[in-house]
C-alpha cells in the first residue's frame, strides 16, 4: 500500500492540474521571508514552479514515486501541495484522495497497462488554466 499512495501522490505531483493555484489576496500590510506585501496585493503560488523544483525533488520532471517514499514507507513532503494549504485548502482533498487510491487500485485489479506496439507515452502537458496531458492511446488488457 505504501508504494500505491507514492504513485497517486507523484499523479498529482506531475499532473498539478492548476499550477497558478487559486489567487488570494493579503488583507492587511505584511512581511512576509523579507518581502512587504501591501494590503489588497493579489498572490498567485506557482505550484508548477514547487512541485518540479530540483531542489526539492531529486528528478524533477521524471515520474517517480519513490519521492514519497522513505525506507519503504510512504512519506508526505511539505514541498507537495496539490489541494493548496491552510484553512483555504481545497474542502474535497481528504475525498480526492481517497477517490484517486481506490480508481487507481481498482483499475490496477482488473487490468494491465501497456503503451500501443511502437508507441512511447509522453509526460508532456497541455497548458492553459489548467494543466492537462496530451492524448495518446494505451492498451488495457483484462486480467484473467
Amino acid at each position: 500500500m505504501p508504494y500505491t499512495n507514492a504513485v497517486v501522490h507523484e499523479v498529482l505531483r506531475m499532473g498539478n492540474i492548476v499550477p497558478l493555484n487559486v489567487p488570494r489576496e493579503v488583507s492587511v500590510d505584511t512581511a512576509l521571508g523579507g518581502y512587504h506585501l501591501p494590503k489588497d496585493t493579489v498572490i498567485l503560488t506557482n505550484l508548477t514552479a514547487l512541485h518540479r523544483d530540483p531542489t526539492e525533488w531529486a528528478t524533477p520532471d521524471t515520474f517517480n514515486p519513490e519521492h514519497f517514499l522513505e525506507n519503504g514507507q510512504f512519506k508526505k513532503r511539505e514541498s507537495f501541495l496539490p489541494f493548496s494549504l491552510g484553512k483555504r485548502a481545497c474542502l474535497g482533498e481528504q475525498l480526492a484522495r481517497s477517490e484517486l487510491f481506490i480508481f487507481f487500485t481498482s483499475l490496477l485489479q482488473k487490468f494491465t497497462f501497456k503503451p500501443p506496439k511502437n508507441e512511447k507515452l509522453s509526460l508532456k502537458v497541455r497548458v492553459g488554466k489548467t494543466l492537462a496531458p496530451e492524448s495518446y492511446n494505451i492498451c488495457a488488457i483484462p486480467r484473467a
